[in-house]
């Protein structure tokens, strides 16, 4: 069931896109700066409006009773469920230089562990907007000869939905992004990762890293493999990904993905779909 955010927009900028034909450019032939979406560039002075339907399921959840509020400091592994609707924005400024913005509206479900002795609730569900997020996008420099091509990116999230424990989060989070990627006549292979604060631990870590490869198979689909890791790069948390993006006209691009889980604090399944328009 997709939220009724994705309901609302997935239709009317669909139609929009069939209606006028907005230039694709530099978005699809990935010669544009790099955004945080899997296989996606945005171009000079190019808007993309790109809303998303997604869901989370984890069998293994790993939590503790205090970060829900519930005092107990130990670790269980409990259920998690999510429907989200995701509305990505991204704009480019220059050709070095791009913004995003996101965010979502989700509507997750937890069960808790039957070892869980706390005051747990035994399910919890909540839904709202979350997950804001802004982002400065720069291309460092461009490939030339063997020389890839480095990029590099700053993300801001401020507080959302404070009161809410599954969706929410009540302090501001920062982390940096440090990537470089080159093309071969086989396809385009990125090393990507992250560094973000540990508040628990109070010092910066490495954060999500990835491995990716992307290669066009036809005018009309790009196909897009990825490994990635979590926090440190735990060997526990690890992600198969695979993504897909079909040019159905100019103006109109769809997107596929989903990620499944390697090892037991990976989460276990996470598909999404989502209409791609870009407009100069």
């Amino acid at each position: 069931m997709i939220t009724r955010l994705a309901q609302r927009l997935i239709p009317a900028l669909a139609l929009s896109a069939t209606v006028s034909a907005p230039m694709w450019a530099q978005a699809l032939d990935g010669r544009g700066i790099r955004t945080s979406m899997f296989e996606t560039f945005v171009g000079k002075h190019q808007l993309l409006v790109f809303p998303i339907a997604a869901s989370t399921r984890d069998h293994n959840f790993e939590y503790q009773p205090a970060s829900l509020g519930y005092g107990l400091q130990e670790d269980f592994r409990g259920r998690f469920s999510s429907r989200e609707a995701q509305l990505f924005l991204a704009y480019g400024v220059t050709d070095w230089l791009a913004i995003e913005l996101e965010t979502s509206d989700i509507r997750a479900h937890f069960d808790k562990s039957s070892s869980d002795t706390s005051a747990t609730p035994a399910t919890m569900t909540e839904s709202g907007i979350a997950d804001y997020a802004a982002q400065v996008r720069l291309r460092l420099g461009q490939e030339r000869g063997r020389r890839p091509e480095i990029f590099a990116a700053v993300e801001v999230n401020p507080p959302a939905s404070r009161r809410k424990v599954l969706i929410g989060d009540a302090q501001w989070d920062v982390k940096g992004e440090i990537g470089a990627t080159r093309a071969y006549h086989w396809g385009t292979m990125t090393f990507r990762t992250t560094v973000e604060y540990n508040r628990g631990d109070t010092h910066w870590d490495l954060g999500e890293t990835s491995l990716e490869y992307l290669r066009p198979v036809s005018r009309a689909w790009r196909l897009f493999l990825a490994i990635e890791g979590g926090e440190n790069g735990a060997p526990d948390e690890w992600t198969l990904v695979s993504a897909a993006g079909w040019r159905v006209r100019d103006g109109l691009y769809l997107k596929f993905a989903n990620a499944l889980g390697v090892f037991s604090k990976s989460t276990d399944w996470e598909p999404q779909i989502g209409v791609l328009w870009a407009i100069r």
